[in-house]
């Protein structure tokens, strides 16, 4: 199990604190988190009606449903559910790096949207370069005219390339 990473729990609720635009509860980040109310508002922060019932008050059952409606909606909203923490991860504390990098998972996926406008939270996201080729020069291609490196590898050799079974002299 990773250790806890403080700065990116400092990290993860100042970005959460910039999308509800209001202060976060003091406490540690699994006792702030802990009954899924915050994540629930997040989310429909992020992406409005995500989460119709969020329970404020009840049981450990009734707030272990916000997690999971939780869990729902940014499943919904596009985070793979590989970067999904389990409930029990954040009700039962068990795994709070996971939920950490979960949430911060979350404020990356949202450069995706184009829709949301808030703070976004990590590196900048890469975008697809798509390349249009007019048919003149998908011909090129194809016969070999233009490389696929095209432009990229002016002065480039092979030269220190050992061979794999070279056996080194010490």
């Amino acid at each position: 199990m990773p250790g806890r990473n403080k700065e990116l729990e400092d990290e993860v609720m100042a970005w959460v604190e910039a999308v509800l635009g209001e202060k976060l509860p003091a406490g540690n980040f699994e006792d702030v988190f802990r009954d899924g109310v915050i994540l629930c508002n997040l989310i429909n922060k992020i992406a409005p009606d995500s989460v119709k019932k969020i329970q404020t008050s009840g049981g450990s059952f009734k707030l272990m449903e916000n997690i999971q409606r939780y869990q729902q909606a940014v499943k919904k909203y596009g985070l793979p559910g590989e970067e999904i923490f389990q409930t029990a991860d954040l009700f039962e504390k068990r795994n709070i790096p996971q939920v950490v990098l979960s949430v911060y998972a979350l404020g990356r996926i949202t450069q995706k949207h184009p829709e949301y406008t808030g703070p976004g939270l990590g590196p900048k996201m890469s975008t697809e370069d798509k390349k249009e080729w007019d048919e003149d020069q998908q011909r090129q291609l194809r016969d070999g005219q233009i490389g696929l490196q095209a432009g990229y590898n002016k002065g480039a050799t092979q030269a220190g390339q050992g061979s794999m079974n070279q056996t080194r002299h010490m």
